[in-house]
């Protein structure tokens, strides 16, 4: 059952982080080019994903909010590059698109990134010792 609740909101958290980054992003739109818009919104949306996923998904974990943040470093570049290619060569094949055109590109490809994401957090960030609701969280030296 513990997997699943983490699925379930890993999924809810990631429904609710791709919904404001295509919206930061159609937003900057307006105003910026699309890598630039992507990396803002991303950036801003990556940073409360995963705090929102060490708090509620991950919470049974002992991971420390530092390595949180800094595993999900590298996959902001990962998922960064991804939805920015898949932009650009949207683009590319359709220079006439809207930015609302670019907003669905960008989501879609964001799904496909949360997955590969939920992978490697489960896997390398949040791997560390499960702890008991309530129970402190045990210190490096005590392991």
């Amino acid at each position: 059952m513990g997997r699943l609740r983490e699925v379930g909101w890993f999924g809810a958290i990631g429904v609710v982080s791709t919904v404001g980054q295509a919206l930061l992003y159609w937003a900057l739109r307006l105003w910026w080019p699309p890598v630039a818009a992507n990396l803002v919104s991303l950036l801003v949306l990556t940073v409360l994903n995963t705090e929102a996923n060490r708090r509620l998904t991950f919470r049974h974990t002992a991971a420390d909010p530092v390595r949180a943040h800094l595993g999900a470093g590298g996959l902001f570049l990962l998922g960064y590059l991804a939805t920015s290619g898949a932009v650009l060569w949207f683009k590319h094949a359709q220079p006439a698109a809207s930015p609302a055109a670019e907003t669905a590109v960008l989501a879609a490809t964001s799904v496909a990134v949360t997955v590969v994401r939920f992978v490697v957090l489960r896997l390398a960030v949040f791997r560390g010792p499960r702890v008991r609701p309530g129970a402190p969280a045990r210190s490096p030296e005590g392991s």
